[in-house]
């Protein structure tokens, strides 16, 4: 496989890669790095790259490898999620500071989820994965994906509806 070749293969999903990184890893430049990593990787294996038959799915499984490697090796149990992808269209100066409060509401909780489930509601919810593919990503039986997703909105929803219910504690 030549270089064009390879670039065709990865830039539909090089953007997939990085945003995984950075909900894992939160800083930018070590999203970068782990991007950088994995497209490395592919590269060096681009000769057989054509026996798999997602490389989208292989290339997800590589940055989450490696990104809970790097967790694990340099701060264990230090995941954040942070969310950057929200905007409306020109909501009113309340709504906005609404939304803000229950965006980060919805970091902090998501924080406390196990990395599971958190990994399944990024590639789920945030990334539009399948859950065949979610599946094969994570090695699991789909029912466990469906499960642990059900598990993890219900966690979110719960502490936002009592924080909405109870208010600012």
């Amino acid at each position: 496989m030549n270089q064009n070749e390879f670039v065709l293969l990865v830039t539909p999903f090089k953007d997939k890669i990085f945003r995984l990184a950075k909900r894992l890893l939160v800083n930018t430049e070590e999203a970068e790095d782990a991007t950088q990593e994995v497209l490395v990787k592919l590269w060096n294996k681009s000769e057989n790259l054509s026996g798999y038959n997602s490389v989208e799915a292989l290339a997800m499984t590589m940055t989450k490898n490696y990104c809970l490697d790097q967790l694990k090796s340099k701060r264990t149990g230090n995941l954040k999620i942070v969310s950057a992808n929200y905007q409306d269209k020109e909501p009113g100066l309340e709504k906005k500071i609404e939304d803000l409060d229950s965006l980060n509401w919805v970091e902090k909780i998501m924080n406390q989820l196990p990395v599971q489930q958190r990994l399944i509601i990024q590639m789920r919810d945030i990334e539009q994965y399948e859950f065949e593919e979610i599946a094969k990503m994570l090695d699991m039986k789909e029912p466990a994906i469906r499960v642990a997703l059900s598990r993890a909105r219900k966690t979110v929803r719960d502490y936002i509806t009592e924080k909405h219910k109870y208010g600012i504690s």
